[in-house]
């Protein structure tokens, strides 16, 4: 086998091209995208199909498709190109009132609508042109979180899903659950009958995606009848609206919730485990001095977080 050609024999500007053509899955969107000739992609797209022995594009009738190396390649590009950015990024001092700087966190939308927006607030108080990009997990960004973690800044989960990296934990959450405001079968506190006999909306819904309060529930010997799985918990409240459907939500979110559609809150009949919000990313950031920054604001959001929900902060 042939050895690999060394680094400083490669382009790295076709990384960029490669990341355009793999997006975009066109040579004409790619080179307007990059504000480039079409020839000059071309040609770009002619050495990445020379260095990979792989026409990376292949046409399918009047489109363009992704080869399978092609789909392998997306994630790596886009790990590799944020990598890049950040060696390039790097100063021997930093001013965070004076950075430009953004900063990838995942996540789900429960985690963003609380501590993602106050840390949004603080961040334009005390550094103006830092920005935040909020991102998405599922649950192939979290297995994967070891490699995810090495081109994104951190990951905002509770424990119990991620292991072996860094963490800083932020604040604990209880559980409360959701029914529709006409559904007037269920008082301030539900039973534990109540939660048999309802149908259910539950976020996430499979061996290595679910709640940890929907777990519970399942432990309790309530077969929950699901008749909907929502990825959302913003979006949990608007399948529950108008039914005699269920839900749980963590308790900082219930007020956006409750505001969001027309459902309301009871107390469950059991002592929900609360979940303990926590900040994860990758070691190669530990001594990065606008890392440290941002997990600085995370905890400083935590503790605004939690003086406002009433919930506690940290043991």
């Amino acid at each position: 086998m042939p050895d690999q050609p060394p680094l400083s024999r490669l382009d790295l500007n076709l990384l960029v091209s490669l990341d355009a053509l793999l997006t975009e899955r066109s040579v004409t969107r790619a080179a307007e995208r990059l504000h480039l000739s079409q020839p000059a992609l071309s040609a770009s797209l002619s050495r990445l199909r020379a260095h990979f022995d792989d026409p990376i594009l292949a046409r399918r009738g009047n489109a363009y498709e992704l080869t399978p190396l092609a789909l392998r390649l997306t994630e790596h590009t886009t790990t590799a190109l944020e990598a890049a950015r950040r060696v390039f990024e790097s100063q021997a001092s930093w001013n965070p009132e004076q950075s430009t700087r953004e900063f990838s966190v995942f996540g789900s939308d429960y985690g963003f609508a609380t501590i993602g927006r106050t840390v949004s607030r603080l961040a334009r108080e005390r550094a103006p042109g830092v920005r935040f990009r909020f991102m998405l997990h599922n649950q192939t960004i979290v297995e994967d979180a070891a490699t995810r973690l090495r081109g994104a800044d951190a990951m905002l989960i509770p424990h119990g899903f991620l292991a072996d990296l860094p963490y800083a934990d932020l604040w604990h959450d209880g559980w409360v659950g959701v029914v529709s405001r006409e559904d007037d079968s269920i008082g301030e506190r539900a039973s534990m009958s109540d939660l048999a006999e309802h149908p259910w909306v539950f976020t996430y819904q499979s061996r290595d995606a679910f709640t940890s309060a929907s777990r519970q529930v399942q432990q309790l010997g309530i077969e929950a009848r699901v008749e909907a799985v929502v990825e959302s918990f913003l979006a949990l409240g608007h399948f529950v609206e108008g039914t005699d459907r269920l839900g749980l939500v963590q308790s900082a979110l219930a007020p956006i919730v409750e505001r969001s559609a027309r459902v309301r809150t009871f107390a469950l009949p059991f002592d929900a485990t609360p979940v303990l919000n926590a900040l994860w990313w990758h070691p190669v950031h530990d001594r990065d001095p606008e890392h440290r920054w941002m997990r600085e604001l995370f905890v400083d959001a935590a503790a605004d977080l939690a003086a406002a929900t009433g919930e506690a902060i940290l043991p």
